[in-house]
């Protein structure tokens, strides 16, 4: 009888342990979750505030016309029009890099002032969009990449299956698709657009499924609070990364041209 309640308790603590584990690892995921669209909003305000700062519907106060007739202010002409725009495109991928390379040596405080920094940079760069795509086609993307990335990052999140068998193959194909990004600034084949275009949404498509797995393994109950700020603001990162190019892709289907 002794043994049975010593089996009983022991039982009764690995449950306790257990569900202590789970709400440890739901808080977690949220807190990832909340960073990355903090960033994801602070991306799309700076986004759109800059977009209609650069392009102005006024002759009298357009200084250029970008090729397909749209009307810019003189901070138009210096973001999409002249050398400032190589500034604008590299900047948020330094900062990619610096906050990777930094963070172990940084404070929670000072890592996430960075992450939201980079994510109005990465504002800026893509406010370039606006000029090229229909707004209405932008919202309607913005929702169809919501919803995918939604569905994927539960599907990371629940399913058994080990998914790190992919990781490799998924990161050759981010090379891949990169390399063949620049090939096409010089080809400037719409064929070989559409194939890129086709295979970066399948790319990070499983990108969010596996970042999102690699991330709640990332857990560890007994980390401290620094050391899960820190893991927390990198798997936003790694999931944001995720987000905006799926949204690229999926963009150059759905996006209706002005």
């Amino acid at each position: 009888m002794a043994d049975f309640r010593n089996s009983n308790v022991r039982v009764a603590t690995g449950a306790q342990a257990g569900a202590a584990i789970d709400e440890g690892l739901r808080a977690y995921m949220l807190r990832v979750y909340n960073i990355m669209a903090m960033g994801l909003g602070i991306t799309g305000v700076a986004a759109y505030a800059i977009a209609m700062l650069a392009t102005t519907n006024d002759p009298a106060s357009a200084v250029a016309t970008m090729g397909n007739g749209t009307m810019v202010t003189s901070l138009g002409a210096a973001l999409y029009g002249s050398p400032l725009k190589w500034v604008v495109m590299l900047a948020p991928l330094a900062m990619v890099f610096f906050l990777s390379f930094r963070i172990e040596k940084m404070s929670v405080s000072a890592a996430q002032t960075t992450f939201w920094i980079y994510a109005a940079m990465m504002g800026v760069s893509l406010s370039s969009i606006f000029l090229v795509f229909t707004g209405s086609s932008i919202t309607q993307t913005f929702f169809v990449t919501a919803a995918s990335f939604g569905a994927l990052s539960l599907y990371g999140y629940t399913t058994k299956k080990d998914l790190s068998g992919m990781g490799s193959f998924l990161i050759m194909g981010v090379f891949g698709l990169v390399i063949a990004m620049v090939v096409n600034i010089f080809l400037q084949s719409s064929a070989l657009e559409f194939a890129i275009s086709a295979i970066g949404v399948l790319v990070f498509a499983g990108l969010t499924a596996y970042d999102t797995q690699q991330i709640k393994e990332m857990y560890y109950e007994g980390d401290g609070e620094a050391t899960a700020g820190r893991k927390a603001i990198m798997g936003a990162l790694r999931l944001y990364l995720d987000f905006i190019n799926l949204f690229m892709f999926l963009l150059q289907f759905l996006g209706n041209r002005d």
